[in-house]
């Protein structure tokens, strides 16, 4: 999405391109010969653009016209301010338009961005990122506008001519080569990191997603299984989760949780999670469930299944801090404790609804 804001922006600059032509020109000739040729360069500009693509550049005949008002007024009163401030006015308007689609409901340049790039459809996470980027726009031209208003009332005309001028491409270059440098970096990132799928209530893939943009992005919702071990007795054998991770450190949770990864199944990952955090394989299993699940920091939906199994267990300590078997009536005594995850006691429910509900407890 930031080539696409970039690519827009680049397309507007040869609105500004006869101002360019008058600061080299007025070196040169003069100020009216300086504005002669500027404003000849900007309607050469409007034939070309109108026979190429049969349309008039609409910023181009603002710019034109704008440099032949304040031109104008510059040789008439014979006092150049007017035409020194003429870059800080156009400037100033596409601030505005950058702050109001940076920080209000409604994004003009995603909209522009439409009109120059026909059928162009941005998701969630595209439209983010151009909000993002506009920001950084809003505030850079913010920053420009103010040194060029500076350097036309108390800067001299050379100085002025270059902040006007040549400044803006240096600093517009030197932000592009570091959104360049930064996108690959983050790709490389991306690239390196564990790819979820995304999907809908019935488990239909609908996308996917780095592991990072989904945890702290409620509404994205990603596959994840749970298997809850049952031995012989009816004890359900739990693990404590470790104190770094992200989600409910330190609490006790199901026997095996994880998620799914992109281009796994549910069978998959449930054999993967299950070898990988206690060492289980080779077991028969039973599906008791689907859910959605919704906490402020991600959403989920949860396939869960049983399994009957006395152990013992391998446990990975990168993965779990400890585990052991768990009677029937000690998570019952110890419920609404804060000692459980709030998805195990979610799963709870489902287990004495299911797997316990024809079972006498003592």
């Amino acid at each position: 999405m930031n080539n696409q804001l970039l690519d827009l922006i680049k397309k507007l600059l040869p609105g500004l391109l006869p101002i360019l032509i008058f600061i080299a020109a007025d070196e040169i000739w003069g100020t009216k010969v300086g504005l002669m040729v500027a404003i000849s360069t900007g309607l050469i500009e409007l034939v070309y653009t109108y026979f190429k693509e049969k349309r008039f550049d609409r910023f181009i005949l603002f710019d034109t016209g704008l440099l032949v008002a304040m031109g104008g007024i510059s040789l008439l009163l014979e006092n150049d301010i007017f035409f020194k401030l003429k870059p800080a006015f156009i400037n100033l308007i596409f601030c505005i338009v950058l702050g109001l689609s940076a920080f209000s409901g409604k994004n003009l340049m995603l909209l522009y961005s439409q009109r120059y790039f026909k059928g162009l459809t941005l998701g969630e996470e595209q439209q983010s990122a151009m909000q993002k980027m506009i920001r950084i726009m809003f505030w850079f031209m913010s920053g420009y506008t103010v040194l060029v208003t500076y350097s036309a009332f108390f800067m001299t005309k050379e100085a002025w001519a270059f902040i006007s001028g040549g400044l803006f491409y240096i600093l517009f270059a030197v932000i592009f080569v570091w959104q360049i440098v930064s996108n690959r970096f983050k790709n490389k990132q991306l690239a390196e990191e564990e790819w979820l799928p995304l999907v809908d209530e019935e488990g239909k893939i609908t996308g996917s997603a780095p592991r990072s943009a989904v945890h702290g992005a409620p509404g994205k919702l990603h596959p994840v299984v749970h298997l809850h071990v049952i031995n012989k007795h009816g004890e359900i054998f739990l693990q404590k989760r470790p104190l770094n991770k992200l989600v409910q450190p330190g609490k006790w949770d199901t026997s095996v949780g994880g998620h799914i990864s992109y281009g796994e199944t549910v069978e998959q990952a449930l054999m993967r999670e299950a070898y990988e955090e206690i060492g289980l394989k080779d077991f028969k299993f039973q599906a008791i469930a689907r859910y959605r699940w919704d906490t402020d920091i991600e959403s989920e939906l949860s396939f869960s299944f049983v399994t009957q199994h006395d152990g013992p267990f391998t446990i990975n300590p990168a993965e779990v801090d400890e585990g052991r078997f768990w009677s029937y009536n000690e998570i019952e005594q110890s419920l609404g404790k804060d000692i459980f995850t709030q998805n195990f006691e979610k799963e709870f429910s489902i287990l004495k609804s299911t797997v316990f509900a024809p079972r006498k407890h003592k």
